[in-house]
């Protein structure tokens, strides 16, 4: 038999023996499971207030363990995010009010490191993608700064998925 002969009958088999297998298996009736807490616009008894760089103030719902970034992408309020949360970026920069700043945890070093790299630092510098939300951060004021740092080469902004 020749090899090509040999390997044409071989992927036939494979083929279908992955039909078969697929054929038998059941359908799970699981529920979807989502990232995050995924409550609606406009609910969670926590309320924080973004400034936009235009100044502009828009005040959201928060819930429980919400990320600002979180917030953010639910909201369209726009707050880049080039490395969609991974803590591998500084494009979700926001400068916090002191009052609430000294309320939130200390930044972890991986969280400092970026923040060096972020336009605008100040002494109430955070990433977005680090602060969640619960009661003692009921009402922070954030201001998003007016430029970012975002490395992508062709200088766009990813979406959120």
């Amino acid at each position: 038999m020749s090899l090509l002969r040999l390997f044409t009958r071989n992927a036939s088999i494979i083929r279908q023996s992955s039909y078969t297998a697929l054929a038998h298996r059941s359908l799970s009736s699981a529920p979807a499971l989502f990232h995050g807490n995924h409550v609606a616009k406009g609910e969670g008894p926590y309320t924080v207030h973004f400034q936009t760089p235009e100044g502009e103030e828009i005040d959201v719902k928060a819930a429980e363990g919400d990320s600002l970034l979180d917030l953010a992408q639910r909201y369209d309020i726009d707050l880049e995010c080039a490395c969609e949360g991974s803590l591998a970026c500084s494009t979700c920069h926001v400068i916090c009010d002191p009052e609430y700043y000294n309320k939130m945890e200390e930044p972890t070093d991986e969280e400092n490191d970026m923040l060096d790299l972020a336009f605008g630092l100040t002494e109430t510098s955070r990433l977005g993608c680090q602060i969640f939300m619960d009661k003692s951060l009921d009402g922070l004021k954030v201001r998003i700064p007016s430029a970012t740092r975002n490395l992508r080469v062709d200088g766009s902004k990813p979406t959120h998925h």
